[in-house]
Order: C-alpha cells, then structure tokens, then sequence
C-alpha cells in the first residue's frame, strides 16, 4: 500500500512543492504550525527517519536546512524549527517551521489552511530558494515534484 507521500511525489494527489532532486523532494502540508510550514520527504518510501540509509537522512538534513534559511528569508522569522516525529504518515519525513517562539511549534497547533494560503507561503519559500541560488531544485510547476 502506498503512503499519502508516495501518491502526492507521484502526482497521484495535489501537493505543493518548493523542492525536488532524485533523493528529497519539499512540500507545504497541508496542516500548518506557522505560514511556510514545509516537508522534507525522502523519495523512497521509509517507515522512521531513524531507518533511512545515512547518504538519504545527511541529504534530507542538508535539504531541510536550506528550506529553512529560505523560510527566515521568506517571512522575516528568527529561527526555523526542525521536528522529526513521524506519528502522522508512515513515511519518514523532516518538519521545517518557521518560528517566533518555542511555543508556537508544537505539533499540537497544526490547523487546516487553505489552498490559496498553503499556495502563496510555498511559492514565498520558492521565491526564497531562488534568491539564494537554490533554483535549479525549485521545480517549475509549484504541483509538480519535478524539474
């Protein structure tokens, strides 16, 4: 049975990406703590972050940090918070928040957006990533996983 992220990398459902390589691809969730929210997904299909092979974890680690930078960029946000937990989906995945206080990223504060919000925070983040000359992992369709 395939997870909600291998039908949303495959373009079987809708997703919202602001990154794509052959290892990670990032996209908002659906569910945001903060505006900007992204996810850090490894393409194959790995139950725990803790099983992933350490060339995909390092990858998805050096990936998630990028994400994050463009985020502070994005939308003026002092830090960018990291949280594995992996409780939501059986597929291992990084949660890159951006963040004004220890507080407000908790897991538990994940509220339903819309798609025009969920829309115009990736393409911030992707606008982001292009600044800082991360455009060729910035996919050309903001729905599409690929470049």
């Amino acid at each position: 049975m395939s997870t909600v992220f291998e039908k949303i990398i495959a373009g079987e459902i809708p997703g919202l990406f602001a990154w794509a390589d052959d290892v990670v691809v990032a996209f908002a969730t659906i569910e945001p703590i903060t505006p900007g929210h992204m996810l850090v997904v490894p393409r194959v299909p790995v139950d725990q972050f803790s099983d992933l092979d350490d060339d995909v974890l390092g990858h998805a680690a050096v990936v998630a940090a990028r994400i994050g930078r463009a985020q502070r960029a994005a939308f003026d946000a002092p830090r960018s918070a990291l949280i594995v937990a992996g409780f939501e989906v059986p597929h291992a995945h990084l949660h890159v928040i951006p963040a004004w206080d220890q507080a407000a990223i908790a897991l538990s504060n994940a509220r339903a957006a819309d798609t025009s919000e969920l829309r115009s925070a990736t393409e911030r983040v992707r606008e982001a990533l292009r600044e800082m000359g991360w455009g060729a992992f910035v996919p050309s369709s903001i729905s599409s996983p690929r470049l």
